[in-house]
């Protein structure tokens, strides 16, 4: 694969995507300067006259053409300007820069450990597979992937931070590394709420490929188990693992809702729950816009990704 096969790929996808994002900016149009409630309610109560809902809705740009106000929802997702808030009157994209160091702090290590711990225990399943530990750990999973994951909040902010003090309530501190102790739990909490469904997912990725006929063949060569399952199995697995992996990354950075709101962390989780509590029409609609974004560019990167780990993928 030349340098200019993929630096012309980009440029098709890039252009592939242009058509996807405009459609995106027209049923965002349709869900919040159409269908939305009239946002003069919002700001002013429901005792206002009509004049005063005319004049919010001149001062919020719903007065003029649809055309007009498509074109704003495209210029700020351009541009990563949304305007204020209706609660806080801070400027939105202000808003979310200042939450996105908060959400990746907790995000960030909780995903890599999940994964992490999630393939090794696939792996292990996987090789005792039929036996007892694959029978236990299928019935596990099922038992967490039951269980709602306010409940694990709940538990651990009240057995394990309240009653036993082992971590803190809540609360969050932004520097390094006195952000550790306020991170841990929720950390904890997020890993277990992943295992369930992750290692679920990863077990049946991992016995599709076993049962291949590469794997007979790497048998008859000799092969130890574990060269098989390293070697070949988990190789041959990565399109899945990455699809899954890639699919997961914008909620990284979008934080994680229910965790930052009940252990009070500042972060793009929170910031979206606040909204929507309190019907700010701006901060949901950005939120709605960065997400469509963050998911386009990561598609782009799941095919290029392809073509990394297997030679056999071309990008056309």
């Amino acid at each position: 694969m030349s340098e200019v096969n993929v630096y012309t790929y980009i440029l098709r996808r890039i252009l592939y995507s242009i058509p996807i994002f405009l459609g995106i900016c027209f049923i965002i149009l349709i869900l919040f300067n159409i269908l939305a409630p009239e946002p003069a309610y919002q700001l002013l109560g429901k005792r206002i006259t009509k004049e005063q809902i005319l004049s919010v809705r001149k001062e919020l740009g719903l007065d003029r053409h649809l055309v007009l106000q498509y074109l704003d929802i495209v210029k700020s997702a351009v541009t990563f300007d949304f305007g204020r808030s209706w609660s806080t009157k801070q400027k939105i994209s202000n808003m979310v820069k200042q939450g996105i160091i908060p959400s990746l702090t907790i995000t960030l290590p909780a995903f890599i450990l999940a994964l992490l711990i999630s393939i090794s225990l696939s792996l292990l399943v996987v090789a005792f597979r039929g036996g007892f530990i694959d029978r236990l750990s299928v019935l596990v999973c099922i038992i967490l992937m039951s269980v709602p994951s306010l409940a694990y909040i709940l538990f651990g902010q009240y057995f394990l931070a309240y009653k036993l003090n082992l971590f803190p309530v809540s609360g969050f501190i932004e520097s390094f590394p006195y952000f550790i102790p306020y991170i841990l739990l929720p950390v904890i909490i997020w890993v277990v709420i992943s295992l369930g469904p992750s290692v679920r997912l990863y077990r049946t990725i991992f016995l599709d490929e076993i049962y291949q006929n590469y794997v007979t063949t790497a048998k008859a060569k000799g092969v130890s188990s574990s060269g098989i399952l390293f070697k070949h199995v988990f190789r041959n697995a990565l399109i899945p693992i990455i699809t899954n992996v890639i699919i997961e990354i914008p909620f990284l950075i979008l934080g994680s809702l229910l965790l930052e709101k009940f252990f009070s962390i500042p972060g793009i989780g929170s910031l979206t729950i606040n909204a929507i509590n309190t019907s700010d029409f701006p901060v949901i609609k950005a939120m709605t816009i960065v997400t469509a974004i963050l998911y386009i560019i990561f598609n782009l990167l799941t095919d290029l990704l392809y073509s990394i780990v297997d030679p056999r993928i071309t990008l056309k």
